[in-house]
């Protein structure tokens, strides 16, 4: 992959005034607005980032002060996008800008035709009709559009479920599109048919340059999901602490917490693979006649867009039978802070997609200091540096897998020294933070301020060259 050389010393002020300072109130209309609760004090940050990188992320923001940056995304709870929009937006309203999020309303009808979008943008196979794509979807966009209105300096779309609104809803200011999503080999018909809404934006960003498919003609941009270090989630908790957050839910399933504990967090999905987990913990159990007997605990929500967990979850509990070492724990009371301290006191954390955008929760368990093991996919691939900040592993390799768990219960210390340099991982490339400046950059750009394509440009396929053929079937 190919970026511009990574400086700001060539951004320049504009005087040109924000969209959002206009005069209007309304800069936000129907569309239902999220407001994360609490308040953003950004000098807390400084004590994990230091003073130099707050410094350069509020030079970046101050010409922005009052400027607007719109978010759009289908649910409020149960992903990772809510999750990273939670702490990004009052990040930057407490860096002057004015930063509003807002989501689309839906059906279960209109869910199911976007996890079907979700499912073969990841090449899973499977039809899709014309009822669904033109009744299901469009249908339901039209009726967000209707009463919807955007101006902005800068609105950002996520993923495919509101990706139509583009053309169907008054967006006045510049425009990018967000995916999420693995689309390293996408379904031709769902991605041909999303292509031309994509490329009625100002831009597209993805996570990693093997995710941007064929026929783009907008600028494209690389930005990596990141952890905001301050949430509930990723506090560091001493093992007195963890246990004491944990000791309702251990007390009321018989969770011996002397004993080591595999953890699996994530939304009960099939690309998240959890079923070759459960396979992988019997093996490592019945090669380990001895020594202490792990637990497997699985943790995941249920989400509003996404209508195949409860099945999958059902499909995971027959797998498991009547295990006593397998626990299911589905929408948690204070699900935060119960997966931070399960994760500061796991033995390890096992992850191993089929298909990967990027896999939020490898990054907060690394900051957590457990030894992941990830699958070699995706995102995963850019926070697992095999042998180093973790162990990578082929999705399907049971054997492997199953290995890994261990070599990490057999050496204490080399799994102990896994999860440091994990930790070091994620502070360098993986907190709000950075994530938080690359959309500064990228404001910074559209309004005018910064002459030069931002740094993270993908500069080979920004100027209309199509990225790449679709994969053969």
């Amino acid at each position: 992959m190919t970026f511009l050389n990574d400086t700001t010393d060539a951004l320049e002020h504009s005087p040109s005034g924000p969209l959002g300072g206009n005069g209007r109130d309304d800069i936000l209309a129907g569309l239902e607005e999220q407001r994360p609760e609490g308040s953003f004090d950004l000098s807390d940050y400084v004590a994990v980032i230091g003073g130099e990188r707050m410094d350069e992320i509020k030079r970046l923001a101050e010409p922005l002060t009052g400027r607007t940056w719109v978010n759009v995304n289908s649910t409020s709870v149960g992903g990772g996008v809510a999750e990273m929009l939670r702490s990004a937006v009052p990040f930057a309203q407490a860096l002057g800008l004015t930063a509003r999020w807002c989501t689309i309303r839906g059906n279960d009808a209109f869910f199911q035709v976007t996890k079907k979008f979700h499912n073969l943008l990841q090449g899973a196979d499977g039809p899709i009709t014309l009822d669904e794509i033109f009744g299901a979807y469009l249908d339901t966009i039209e009726e967000n559009a209707r009463e919807a209105f955007i101006a902005a300096d800068l609105t950002v779309l996520h993923d495919p479920q509101p990706a139509a609104m583009i053309m169907n809803a008054p967006i006045l200011g510049k425009t990018l599109w967000r995916c999420h999503i693995d689309t390293s080999i996408p379904n031709k018909a769902v991605w041909r048919f999303l292509l031309p809404y994509i490329n009625q934006y100002d831009g597209a960003i993805f996570t990693t340059r093997e995710f941007v498919g064929p026929g783009l003609k907008v600028p494209v941009y690389e930005i990596m999901p990141c952890i905001d270090p301050l949430a509930p989630k990723n506090r560091q908790y001493t093992r007195a602490e963890a246990l004491d957050i944990l000791l309702p839910l251990f007390t009321a399933d018989s969770v011996d917490p002397e004993r080591p504990i595999f953890a699996a967090i994530s939304r009960y999905d099939r690309h998240k693979n959890q079923g070759t987990i459960l396979k992988a913990f019997s093996r490592l159990v019945e090669e380990r006649p001895r020594g202490p007997r792990p637990y497997l605990l699985f943790i995941g929500n249920t989400a509003t867009d996404d209508p195949e967990g409860d099945a999958v979850l059902n499909e995971l509990r027959q797998q498991a039978g009547d295990r006593a070492d397998v626990r299911f724990w589905v929408n948690v009371e204070d699900n935060d802070r119960v997966v931070g301290a399960l994760m500061s006191i796991a033995r390890g954390f096992v992850h191993v997609s089929t298909r990967e955008g990027f896999g939020l929760v490898v990054a907060e368990a690394l900051w957590q200091g457990a030894p992941v093991i990830g699958s070699r996919v995706g995102g995963i691939r850019r926070q697992i540096i095999d042998g180093v900040t973790g162990h990578l592993v082929e999705p399907g390799d049971v054997d492997a897998i199953a290995g890994r768990m261990a070599a990490v219960l057999d050496d204490a210390d080399a799994a102990a020294a896994l999860g440091r340099r994990g930790r070091e991982h994620v502070h360098e490339n993986f907190l709000l933070p950075e994530l938080v400046k690359r959309y500064l950059i990228l404001m910074r750009h559209y309004s005018g301020i910064m002459a030069d394509l931002p740094p993270f440009t993908y500069r080979e396929i920004s100027n209309g060259a199509v990225a790449r053929e679709y994969p053969s079937a």
